[in-house]
């Protein structure tokens, strides 16, 4: 009795072929409605995307922002091409500089050296000083002295000036949003809420709620920083021709960002159909080998950005490459139907048009499905990472493998069977000239080919243990991009690029706070504004009940103490605290305050310099201080992990602090636990990858043998990816550190095709050599092809400016060469000395269906 063919046979055969003009229409009436939600997708750039939202360490952080402040600021670094910084001339294209970009609707204040407060200018007491401030716009300041102090005092050194009086930093402070501020205000109790012990139904609406109501803000914020960051790089154009002028910030980064985003979305989809349609064209040289294979990509692109808008996933610096993946990806799959249609025409000629096509598809539904399942298998590792914007890039690459496969398998018949019958193709032999010539060497240097790849691993293997994460955000942009050059100037001339916060806790716990007086609390400001003009600091306000009783010389030699320790690191740039101002006072009465001038200092200055230089760093209701610090990005030898380490285990250990009196925060720490948090989570998924990927052999192919054996190519090309990052000392990043999942996941493709076909051609005559001869021969020519079109895809991911976005491109682009290589030999040497399939010379009847 005759078995009735799988479901899904008879799907292709009554409904794909049989009625090919109405499932096209349906397709593209599907991919139309997905067209429209598409429009939906939204690009992200924030830093929030890149950081852990829901571990204590970020809590900490919002926690601290809150108490301290954070304002929306930029930086502008100013070097004057002629005339020294403090001329009258230089100073006055400084102020109209200033008064330009002050006259902005949305910026609140833009702070100078003509603005801040000069303290030894001349030197006084500090009972006169309080009493007398002066600015490099008083009248009767002393340019001289003025001069000394903004190249040496602890205040303006490499902060606000460079130590060499020649570039100056203007920060431009931007105008808060009540309305995104409360909206934040309550999401944020409702998460710490959600962290103690959960949310009630009606609570998690409302956190939903409100983070709906955040995006829209977020969204029309966004857009209206893009206009205020265009409209002051207009305003610093027209200073360029009396200075070197840089702009930065994390605004300006997020900014730049999204551009970059919006730049790769056009030219790494327009850029890889480009190539894919010369290299098809090169390739099949036919219009419908050509037309098939890119409509079916287009097709794909569409309804997976729908998708993506539908379901509200936002594309991140993550996940900017998802259209040359997914354009990648999909054409591979279609060059696979090509090739296998070309080669039953060749040994088929009799047979129809519509039984060629129907053929094609059976015979390639199997491996194609298993070698996709494999992709979403390495990008579903993805999801464990923790971190939401790698997680996103995990859904909408498995779902769009999904999109493709679908697709591809319905889109590419129906449409192929309303061609005429194509001829047969002529000059293959040529074409596949490296494929025998690797068969050949495969047959003659076999034994070399197993030692040279176990060498290899080992290699490998010791590179593997180089590998080391950071996140050297200065070195993720080329050098002639503006952010590089503005974070070059920052970095090595104002202080620093990358912040980190040390906070003190005088409660009881551990630094020998004396008992105080209760006070009201403060806040100030967080990251690069420590010369912001701030709200209203209510601590100080209340003449009653004021935090003058807080400043005692124990508090300020605490602080001291840990102040120096971190100025003292190698890898610090700028440390500014409550020390920074008592280190002034002690220079002008030569020696340390008592409590009488440092209740003076701290409560009698006048208002709007003690917003600057002590609401930041003192919480009186908290009982806190806070050290503000920046990092040297640039350094080559900065080990951000161990420098965490080493300052959290030095102030216990060395200073005396107890333990937790002292925590570190900021978005050094917070990258930083990103990173450390993926390279776990990723070297853990790896092994469930490749456990998942054995269980599919398994199941593919019936045989642990043939799993081992096809699992060991598959090894080869991530662990030489990986060893060659270790020996290049290439750092792993939250987007390079993806790259090993990922590679394992497409890299299987060429070892599924290869084994299935090799299944088949071995029960023609049971003879492995021949069989290897004839796979070469056949599916080596599409593997072949299909790597250099992946390749040349992923080549045109170094066009970009972001530098792990090249990185990623030619490291994943060499493991699928790798992989190509050890598909064609190492792969058919292991099958030929292990003959999992059985004695040679033996023909197996099993069933090639149900084997592959």
């Amino acid at each position: 009795m005759k078995k009735d063919p799988p479901l899904i046979d008879r799907f292709f055969d009554r409904v794909v072929l049989a009625r090919p003009v109405l499932v096209l229409v349906c397709i593209l009436m599907a991919v139309a409605v997905l067209a429209r939600y598409a429009v939906d997708l939204k690009i992200e750039a924030s830093a929030d995307t890149l950081v852990q939202q829901d571990n204590a360490d970020y809590l900490y952080y919002q926690e601290i922002i809150e108490r301290f402040g954070y304002d929306d600021f930029l930086v502008i670094a100013y070097t004057p091409k002629s005339g020294d910084l403090l001329s009258e001339k230089v100073l006055s294209r400084i102020a109209q500089l200033r008064d330009e970009i002050a006259a902005m609707e949305r910026v609140a204040s833009v702070v100078t050296i003509l603005d801040v407060p000069l303290l030894e200018s001349p030197p006084m007491p500090v009972a006169e000083l309080v009493k007398n401030v002066r600015t490099l716009s008083s009248p009767d300041v002393d340019l001289s002295l003025a001069r000394k102090e903004l190249q040496t005092s602890p205040l303006y050194q490499n902060l606000l000036v460079s130590s060499d009086l020649e570039t100056t930093a203007l920060q431009i402070n931007f105008k808060s949003d009540p309305e995104y501020d409360k909206v934040w205000q309550q999401r944020q109790q409702l998460r710490a809420k959600a962290g103690q012990g959960g949310l009630s139904p009606a609570e998690e609406r409302e956190m939903q709620r409100l983070q709906s109501l955040i995006d829209k803000h977020w969204n029309r914020i966004e857009a209206q920083r893009s206009r205020d960051i265009a409209a002051i790089r207009t305003i610093m154009e027209n200073h360029e021709n009396d200075a070197d002028l840089f702009l930065g910030g994390v605004s300006m980064v997020a900014n730049d960002l999204m551009r970059f985003i919006q730049k790769d979305l056009r030219v790494y989809g327009g850029g890889v159909l480009l190539c894919m349609t010369i290299v098809l064209w090169l390739i099949f040289r036919r219009v419908r080998w050509v037309v098939l294979p890119l409509v079916s990509c287009g097709l794909s692109a569409v309804a997976t950005m729908g998708l993506m808008g539908l379901f509200g996933w936002k594309v991140t610096v993550v996940s900017s490459n998802f259209i040359a993946l997914q354009l990648i990806i999909t054409m591979a799959i279609s060059i696979h139907l090509v090739v296998r249609y070309r080669e039953l025409i060749i040994a088929a000629p009799h047979k129809s048009h519509a039984q060629l096509t129907a053929e094609t598809v059976k015979a390639m539904k199997t491996p194609c499905i298993y070698a996709g399942l494999t992709t979403i298998a390495g990008f579903g590792s993805l999801l464990f990472a923790g971190i939401k914007p790698v997680q996103t890039f995990g859904w909408m690459m498995s779902a769009g493998i999904v999109v493709s496969l679908a697709v591809t398998f319905i889109f590419f018949p129906a449409a192929l069977v309303l061609f005429k019958k194509a001829p047969q193709p002529s000059g293959g032999r040529s074409r596949i000239a490296l494929t025998r010539w690797l068969a050949g060497f495969t047959r003659h240097h076999g034994r070399m080919i197993v030692i040279f790849s176990l060498a290899a691993l080992l290699l490998s293997a010791a590179g593997i243990g180089r590998l080391r994460v950071e996140n050297a955000f200065i070195d993720y942009f080329k050098s002639s991009t503006e952010i590089h050059q503005g974070m070059t100037v920052i970095d090595r001339k104002l202080g620093g690029t990358t912040p980190l916060d040390v906070i003190i806790d005088f409660n009881g716990r551990g630094t020998q706070a004396e008992p105080e007086p209760a006070s009201d609390d403060g806040g100030g400001s967080d990251g690069f504004d420590e010369f912001s003009e701030f709200g209203e600091f209510d601590e100080f306000d209340d003449p009653a009940d004021s935090g003058k009783y807080w400043f005692t010389p124990h508090r300020l030699d605490r602080i001291e103490t840990l102040h120096d320790y971190l100025d003292g690191l190698d890898h610090t740039g700028k440390v500014l605290s409550l020390a920074t101002l008592t280190k002034v006072a002690e220079r002008l009465t030569g020696g340390p305050l008592d409590t009488f001038d440092a209740a003076l200092l701290f409560n009698e200055f006048p208002e709007q310099y003690r917003q600057m230089l002590v609401a930041p760093y003192a919480s009186v209701k908290h009982d806190q201080a806070r050290i503000s610090l920046r990092v040297i990005d640039s350094d080559p030898q900065l080990r951000r992990n161990a420098l965490l380490q080493q300052i959290q285990n030095d102030v216990e250990e060395k200073l005396g602090f107890a333990k937790d009196s002292v925590k570190l925060t900021g978005m050094l720490v917070l990258y930083n636990d990103v990173l450390q948090s993926l390279f776990s989570s990723q070297i853990m998924t790896l092994g469930l990858v490749i456990l998942a990927l054995m269980i599919m052999f398994l199941l593919l192919f019936q045989s642990f043998t043939i799993a081992l054996i096809a699992i060991f190519p598959n090894l080869l090309a991530t662990g030489v990816v990986l060893g060659t990052l270790g020996w290049a000392n290439i750092p792993l990043d939250i987007m390079t550190i993806t790259i090993a999942s990922i590679s394992v996941g497409i890299a299987v493709d060429d070892t599924i095709h290869y084994i299935h076909r090799f299944q088949r051609e071995f029960q023609k005559d049971g003879d492995y050599l021949q069989a290897m001869q004839r796979c070469h021969g056949s599916i080596g020519y599409a593997m072949y092809y299909t790597t250099i079109i992946i390749i040349i895809g992923f080549s045109i991911l170094a066009t970009s400016n972001f530098i792990p976005t090249i990185i990623f491109g030619v490291f994943t682009g060499l493991a699928m060469f790798i992989a190509l290589v050890a598909a064609l030999t190492l792969l058919p040497q292991l099958i030929i000395w292990f003959r999992p399939f059985g004695p040679a010379g033996r023909v197996q009847s099993a069933n090639p269906e149900r084997a592959g």
